[in-house]
């Protein structure tokens, strides 16, 4: 028997006054329920338990040990049942991180509806271009874009596939005209994301034809958005995902430029620290990003090609 079983022990004694009843209450037998008793005693040096033939009572010791015995296992009951709280109903911090981009066209418009549900739940948004390692900076959930982990502690839930894809504005396009193949790049102005894998180089395939474009650009910038603002004010074809450029596209405000080439495409996975159990915030937050992105049909819209 461990100390807390001791110390549970003890103190059914003390509370029915009779060995046999505490020992019948944690299905013990009353031998092993003498034996365990005489075992604290015994560890702690102390006589807790008077007994005779009448009654059993408890020393000075006795009761002195008991009423810190008492709230020692109030505690640990305590803490016992906030941790199954946590496990079953969402509450606390969730500390979540993403991109600058993903975060304001992804993250930030759910969470109306994800704190409205949870509302014992408050979302801390760290937005970072670059991947964060996610114990050192206790991170709970990232939304990240590449296919595997390198720390095995790390479980990966896949989201969606999307294309990447280069795009203009209209007014960009009338000043200086539509490329026509990949020959023509060489002559506008190219926003470049620079934390792009390779980003001076362009690796297209169609139709089971490579071709690799080096390039370099006008503007390059470390964030998404930056890119973004400048494209829609004209300033030059940018390179980015489908997730950050579809709503632009759709509706009108850029266009797709040589949308019969892929470049390589990437995978927008949710990376979080691997549990047996999840607490209640993190799971309730995997599943709610989750059915978001299935009931938007996300991957079929973003690996669809817009161009005309």
């Amino acid at each position: 028997m461990d100390r807390w079983s001791e110390m549970a022990l003890f103190v059914q004694v003390a509370e029915t006054g009779s060995l046999s009843r505490a020992a019948e209450g944690l299905g013990l037998s009353n031998a092993a329920a003498s034996r365990h008793l005489s075992a604290l005693e015994e560890r702690l040096g102390a006589r807790l338990v008077e007994r005779n033939t009448r009654r059993l009572f408890l020393t000075e010791t006795g009761q002195q040990f008991l009423h810190r015995s008492k709230a020692i296992l109030a505690d640990l009951r305590d803490a016992e049942a906030a941790v199954n709280a946590a496990t079953i109903k969402p509450s606390g911090t969730l500390r979540v991180t993403a991109s600058l981009s993903f975060s304001m066209q992804h993250i930030a418009p759910l969470l109306p509806e994800y704190t409205r549900r949870y509302p014992e739940v408050s979302v801390h948004v760290e937005t970072a271009n670059r991947y964060l390692d996610l114990i050192d900076n206790n991170i709970d959930v990232a939304i990240r874009t590449r296919e595997f982990e390198p720390d095995s502690n790390i479980t990966i839930r896949r989201l969606a596939e999307t294309r990447r894809l280069l795009a203009a504005s209209p007014g960009y396009l009338d000043r200086a005209g539509t490329p026509r193949d990949l020959g023509e790049l060489a002559r506008h102005a190219l926003l470049v994301y620079s934390y792009a894998n390779n980003p001076h180089e362009l690796r297209f395939t169609r139709d089971g034809q490579a071709t690799t474009i080096a390039m370099k650009g006008l503007l390059e910038s470390n964030d998404g958005q930056v890119l973004r603002a400048a494209a829609l004010d004209g300033l030059g074809i940018l390179i980015q995902p489908t997730y950050i450029l579809y709503d632009d596209i759709v509706a009108g405000r850029l266009v797709p430029v040589l949308d019969a080439w892929d470049l390589p495409r990437l995978t927008v996975n949710l990376a979080y620290p691997s549990r047996k159990h999840l607490s209640a915030k993190v799971r309730t937050f995997i599943d709610f990003i989750a059915e978001h992105f299935q009931r938007m049909e996300y991957e079929r819209k973003w690996t669809a090609r817009l161009g005309a």
